[in-house]
């Protein structure tokens, strides 16, 4: 037995119940954390339930990881902790590709990058020659949804899909047209193709425009390719300059020909219409002298001697039978007219 006045046994049994004071002073101390955590979750939810979509872009929220809904520019909510996810594709932004070379920084004076890139500039034109071709693709993302989800890693698709298109355009023609003449076409044949391609695969893409920035020879061949150049520049001018002495001669000597042929022609026809005239008054005369024979005959005898005898000088005409007409002739005047006609000659 425990002797009296120890209390022992009383108090090891007391000792067995917890101490209800320090307990709740405990659960006390411990409410401020749990307030601080609360506060936090709580702000973490409303942080993330809050977004904000740029005017030059559209948000695509994902639910759980599967497509909800669009979110149009300025304050959008969304489901918090993760719920829903959102992606910002900028629509109304036009982007550009540049195969061949790199900008490194744009401005006044653009600087590009030194490296080479002859894996994608290099190209086999129709006639067997290479061409450096560099060529920039500027285009916009129209659809989000295909953007995002219709095909996988889209840039490199795209930069890809460019790059094939390019090479059969350039492919189709030779170096000449490539370099001069058919840069225009080339790049409006690209534009059409790429965008039909882009359709087909559903990139949600639209280009906008395809630049051929150089085309030249690459540099190893460059020299070589200058003197052929400069040789066919040669050739054209001689080509030109025959030509345009063609032009100068050739009009001349035909437009001569011509004049010499229509005189010729009116001429022959101005004989013709004489002839023809003569002949009809002839005939006309004929028949004139055909209804009364003597007055014409007399007619056309009057007429002949009036233009003979001007010309056959000074003529007497005596009957035959006419005796003693010497008095009555004045041929002192006939002749001293030989004499002085002969005087005059020496």
């Amino acid at each position: 037995m425990e002797p009296p006045g120890n209390n022992g046994g009383l108090g090891g049994k007391l000792a067995q119940f917890p101490d209800l004071r320090q307990s709740w002073e405990q659960q006390l101390g411990r409410l401020p954390v749990r307030g601080i955590v609360i506060a936090v979750l709580a702000l973490l939810a409303v942080g993330s339930s809050v977004y904000t979509v740029a005017p030059e872009e559209i948000g695509v929220v994902l639910r759980l990881g599967k497509y909800a809904r669009d979110a149009q520019p300025g304050l959008n909510f969304k489901l918090p902790l993760g719920v829903e996810q959102v992606t910002k594709v900028p629509v109304e932004r036009q982007l550009k590709e540049e195969f061949g070379f790199r900008t490194e920084r744009t401005g006044v004076r653009s600087q590009y990058s030194a490296r080479g890139y002859d894996e994608e500039s290099l190209m086999l034109t129709g006639d067997l020659n290479i061409a450096d071709v560099e060529w920039v693709v500027q285009y916009r993302i129209v659809d989000a949804y295909d953007f995002l989800f219709k095909v996988r890693n889209v840039r490199e698709t795209f930069r890809g899909m460019t790059e094939a298109v390019v090479r059969e355009a350039v492919g189709d023609r030779t170096v000449n047209e490539v370099l001069t003449v058919g840069r225009q076409e080339v790049a409006s044949l690209v534009e059409q193709k790429l965008q039909a391609l882009a359709d087909q695969y559903e990139t949600g893409l639209k280009v906008e425009q395809v630049v051929l920035q150089n085309v030249n020879p690459p540099e190893k061949v460059k020299p070589s390719f200058n003197a052929v150049n400069q040789a066919q520049q040669e050739r054209e001018e001689r080509i030109n300059t025959a030509q345009r002495e063609y032009n100068q001669v050739i009009p001349r000597a035909r437009g001569e020909a011509q004049q010499t042929v229509e005189r010729a022609e009116g001429y022959a026809l101005d004989r013709v219409n004489r002839s023809q005239g003569d002949a009809a008054r002839f005939d006309a005369l004929f028949d004139e002298f055909r209804k009364a024979p003597e007055v014409t005959r007399k007619r056309i005898y009057l007429e002949t001697m009036a233009r003979v005898l001007p010309k056959a000088g000074k003529k007497v005409v005596v009957d035959d039978k006419v005796r003693g007409l010497l008095p009555l002739l004045n041929l002192e005047g006939a002749r001293q007219a030989p004499a002085q006609t002969r005087e005059g000659g020496r």
